[in-house]
């Protein structure tokens, strides 16, 4: 089932992937769409899903855009980034680790330090597709520096490294939840690989699952004590007279 969903996410990216579209992040709307999906089948109105970089505040700067966002009931159910990275690697890694660290750590901080999602902490994910080439995979690539470097790192392919940070990501809940596939398309014939399990579509949806369902008990629970509450006030408020 999954294989199919990605493969139409996949006809979406490879169709999409000239210049223009991928400045507009068009390439990206079939994984968007599928994720968008999952959360509607657990139940988020459609209308509380928004795309189109939508803003959230921020703790070190006013604010900054994710990719998708969920508010359902006043409530940041989840914020979604997905990113790609379409050739020149070399020259835009890097970019790709300050902007994945950076938009993570300040959306948290803005929580962490002024509660600016009320009493949920956001929920937030991380989808990143990497055309996979020559490029990608060659190992041994530089790791030299004025003190000494992770080792984890000696010997790794660019590709590696993504895998690593996304790992990474996750195991220091810099994000909730990850999903990292690599593809290519060659000839005609487009393959792709989901290289991390921690990081797979299937992994990716469950967690999201959990949260929408974390966000509706909480709801819930909340109805009821207001009810509660509510009943106490009206019955106290007949005895009064």
């Amino acid at each position: 089932m999954h294989a199919e969903q990605i493969d139409k996410a996949l006809d979406v990216f490879w169709t999409n992937r000239d210049k223009k579209s991928v400045q507009a992040n068009l390439h990206m709307k079939g994984f968007e769409d599928l994720v968008r999906q999952e959360l509607i089948d657990a139940g988020i109105p459609s209308k509380c899903i928004f795309t189109g970089k939508p803003y959230l505040p921020g703790y070190y700067r006013a604010r900054k855009q994710w990719d998708l966002v969920v508010i359902y009931e006043g409530i940041l159910v989840a914020a979604i980034e997905f990113k790609s990275q379409i050739g020149s690697v070399s020259k835009n890694i890097n970019n790709r680790f300050e902007e994945a660290l950076g938009t993570a750590t300040d959306t948290r901080a803005a929580q962490d330090f002024n509660e600016a999602f009320g009493p949920v902490a956001p929920w937030m994910g991380y989808v990143f597709i990497l055309k996979e080439d020559a490029e990608t995979i060659q190992k041994d690539r530089e790791t030299h520096a004025k003190f000494d470097v992770d080792q984890e790192y000696v010997g790794m392919s660019y590709e590696d490294r993504y895998q690593e940070m996304i790992r990474r990501f996750l195991l220091r809940k810099v994000y909730d939840a990850g999903w990292f596939v690599t593809t290519t398309y060659i000839d005609g014939v487009r393959t792709h690989k989901e290289p991390l399990s921690l990081a797979s579509y299937a992994v990716f949806a469950v967690a999201l699952k959990g949260q929408v369902q974390l966000v509706q008990a909480f709801l819930e629970d909340r109805r009821a004590k207001q009810s509660k509450d509510d009943t106490s006030r009206n019955g106290h408020a007949a005895e009064l007279f």
